[in-house]
């Protein structure tokens, strides 16, 4: 018999347990086609409106919640990268005090099988230490993926307008 095609015992059970694998965890269906999640540009643009959603709340730990556990944050008024939900928590604790609500100026989703990349400029209507109403142009990226059955946020950029 060919060599090539001699199998043991053991490699055919790996061999059989590596298909499994496979299979299972959704990188391949049996016809070779990718398994990616359906989703839809609106879908995909709730998000948004979730994550304002949990801003309204005043609670760091709810705003906390859209990101996945190994998420980065690239904050718009703050210089400090943040890379865990510890640090996403101590950053909102002080950007909610701004009670800030965002507004969508410029949306663009691209949508790439388990993950999405919404990126744009929006607006923050926000209220001073005074109490003084204002506005915060920035523009953002924020990267969804799906976790199991929901859309987390993967990474998060938002930058202060640069011209005025």
């Amino acid at each position: 018999m060919n060599r090539f095609f001699q199998f043991s015992a053991s490699s055919t059970l790996s061999l059989a347990l590596l298909i499994f694998t496979i299979q299972t965890t959704g990188i391949l269906r049996a016809d070779n086609k990718n398994i990616c999640p359906r989703v839809s540009k609106s879908e995909i643009a709730k998000l948004f409106d979730r994550w304002n959603a949990s801003l309204k709340t005043l609670e760091p730990n709810e705003v906390v919640k859209n990101y996945a556990s190994d998420a980065v944050l690239l904050p718009t008024v703050s210089n400090k990268v943040r890379h865990n939900s510890k640090e996403m928590k101590d950053y909102f604790e002080h950007f909610l005090q701004k009670k800030p609500v965002g507004k969508i100026d410029e949306r663009n989703i691209r949508i790439y099988c388990d993950m999405a990349i919404d990126s744009g400029r929006y607006t923050f209507s926000v209220v001073d230490r005074n109490g003084k109403p204002g506005q915060v142009k920035a523009r953002y990226t924020f990267v969804y993926r799906k976790i199991v059955d929901q859309w987390l946020i993967e990474e998060h950029h938002s930058s202060i307008m640069p011209e005025k």
